[in-house]
């Protein structure tokens, strides 16, 4: 099968397409031929040798897809050959820029029709992480007021309409020339932060979901009412700590499962979320995706095509 790949950490230059082993399906597994795979801002953090753990070379980037079923291993009895479905892979793992996956079938859920496969693959890693974030970890309810920071990336952009649907105000931040885009979204106030400090105009906010980090992820803390509580995603493995003891800081925990990818179908069919602006390339342009993704300037995903 064709894959990008590393042999070893480094830049752009470090990656490699050709050809690797065909996977097989082990005991409760089944293999996906590979339609659309999604460029998550973790692949190039991955390439570049940022998380912790002693790898084992060669690996191939990529962590959500959508696919076609092509093989099926013992014990699994709810998916067959030619069902389409879509999913991330394990928590830990790596490989979905490449043609064909192995993957437990219990975390996968089938393609609803009413997505394309470019279009379920932009969406399943980003929404598992939202709503893991939002719902699972924050608890958000109805009539309270989250902030939601980098509100144009991916993640962000499925929290802000996922926060909307629950029945929260939500604020955000995003540069000015994606301050309509969030507003559309459902953002009901979008802070320029170019040109606004965010904790001078925002105050007593139930929730904060950050997905930047840096000093944007402590100062957070700052527009939290007493009680209030915050969830990171773009600090490390541990939420950073908060210099006030009357907040929260918390650290989602993305666990893999079927239910919330069939949330996020649910969520598309009742026309709760909407996709993102999608970019496509090819699996042999991949080092072009991931060199914007590395920019951290994009608004919306980034989808390889496959097949």
């Amino acid at each position: 099968m064709k894959a990008v790949y590393i042999k070893q950490f480094g830049g752009l230059d470090a990656l490699n397409y050709g050809d690797l082993p065909d996977p097989s399906p082990g005991a409760g597994q089944i293999v996906v031929d590979t339609h659309a795979a999604s460029v998550n801002g973790a692949d190039w953090k991955v390439r570049a040798g940022e998380y912790p753990g002693a790898p084992t070379f060669p690996i191939i980037l990529g962590r959500d897809f959508s696919g076609v079923v092509s093989g099926v291993g013992s014990g699994v009895d709810d998916l067959k050959v030619g069902d389409e479905v879509f999913g991330v892979l394990e928590a830990g793992r790596d490989g979905t820029y490449c043609e064909k996956i192995a993957i437990g079938a219990a975390i996968v859920a089938r393609k609803p029709a009413s997505l394309s496969h470019i279009e379920a693959a932009a969406i399943a890693l980003v929404g598992l992480t939202a709503i893991r974030s939002v719902e699972d970890t924050l608890k958000l309810k109805a009539g309270e007021t989250i902030l939601i920071q980098g509100g144009a990336g991916g993640v962000a952009g499925f929290a802000i309409q996922l926060a909307k649907h629950i029945g929260a105000r939500v604020i955000t931040t995003g540069s000015a020339s994606n301050l309509d885009y969030l507003r559309g979204l459902g953002a009901d106030q979008a802070i320029d932060y170019n040109n606004t400090d965010f904790t001078k105009v925002v105050h007593d906010c139930d929730a904060v979901f950050e997905t930047v980090g840096g000093d944007v992820a402590t100062r957070s803390f700052a527009v939290l009412k007493p009680g209030g509580r915050a969830a990171f995603i773009a600090s490390g493995a541990q939420a950073p700590k908060p210099e006030r003891s009357d907040v929260t800081a918390l650290r989602p925990a993305v666990s893999r499962a079927r239910a919330p990818l069939e949330r996020i179908a649910a969520l598309h069919r009742l026309g709760a979320v909407r996709l993102p602006p999608i970019t496509v390339y090819s699996l042999s342009d991949a080092a072009a995706a991931l060199k914007i993704s590395e920019a951290r300037h994009l608004k919306g995903k980034l989808v390889l095509k496959l097949r």
